[in-house]
């Protein structure tokens, strides 16, 4: 990750069209840290950014991974680290842009050392209960049954996993680097309630140019391409389980929780210098930030 920008930050901060304009400013290519705009199809659901946005600089990792496929952080790591390496081969810049958390950290800190699923195991985990499974992590683990979200399932099935096939509580196993002393990047950021306008308002424009039609004619989706936020939601609405209002009213909560939980991790986790975007126009936050990514070279 030498010489490489980062852009991180919450949903609907406007990342995308700001990295665009400094990309064409500094002759950069752009690698997206998106966990589901990763994925093709759901253009609408995961907000990837439109066609002129696109045209303006090469974009990676944006709409390459089939929809029925598993995606993790390694994967992601991998991929991401190939497209950064043949940019450069190329001469050109690089800025990470993304709000997925865990995959800028694969990139800035790399991974830990951790076994990789196991099938047998995870079909036997799968028919436990959300709660059997906390009450199964809190004895192989107190720490981590102690911090992780005790809701999330996937994550407590990871973990559960990863203590009994290590045979070790995961606070004792091997972890991510520290990763470079002197990474480059930006956090962007919106006072709340213009962030939570603007997502609001995304929602709407969601359902109105038609993401309802667009899950509607999926088959397969793997587990990770299912927890795009909204899915479960729209397909609520399309079962008859949620009128039109109610779906919107809980991608909108939905969404505004994602966004504090993003911003608590990129204030936690990165060193990046924060950028306010409702405190300057888009003008001057391209050039703040295109002074910075030129000053890598110098």
């Amino acid at each position: 990750m030498t010489n490489v920008f980062f852009i991180v930050g919450p949903t609907a901060t406007g990342k995308s069209e700001l990295a665009a304009d400094v990309a064409l400013q500094v002759g950069a290519e752009i690698v997206s840290a998106d966990a589901f705009q990763i994925y093709r199809g759901l253009d609408l659901l995961t907000a990837k950014p439109d066609a002129a946005t696109l045209k303006k600089v090469p974009h990676h990792l944006i709409g390459t991974v089939s929809l029925s496929e598993e995606m993790n952080a390694e994967k992601f790591r991998r991929q991401a680290s190939e497209a950064t390496a043949e940019i450069q081969a190329r001469g050109r810049r690089v800025l990470v842009v993304g709000g997925s958390g865990l995959y800028i950290k694969a990139l800035t800190h790399g991974l830990s050392a951790l076994p990789a699923a196991d099938p047998a195991l995870r079909r036997q985990l799968d028919h436990l209960s959300t709660g059997e499974l906390g009450v199964r992590l809190a004895q192989l683990d107190p720490p981590t049954a102690g911090r992780i979200d005790l809701k999330n399932r996937h994550r407590l099935i990871r973990a559960v996993e990863i203590c009994l096939l290590t045979g070790r509580p995961i606070a004792t196993q091997r972890h991510a680097s520290s990763g470079p002393a002197a990474l480059a990047g930006v956090f962007v950021l919106r006072d709340r309630a213009d962030l939570y306008t603007r997502i609001n308002q995304r929602v709407q424009r969601m359902l109105e140019q038609g993401v309802v039609e667009e899950i509607s004619g999926l088959t397969e989706t793997s587990a990770t391409a299912g927890k795009t936020l909204g899915f479960s939601e729209l397909r609520a609405l399309l079962d008859g389980r949620l009128s039109r209002a109610e779906c919107v009213a809980a991608i909108q909560q939905q969404t505004r929780r994602y966004a504090k939980r993003q911003l608590t991790w990129f204030r936690r986790q990165t060193s990046f210098e924060p950028l306010n975007l409702s405190s300057l126009s888009h003008v001057k936050a391209v050039e703040w930030i295109t002074a910075r990514v030129l000053s890598l070279s110098r």
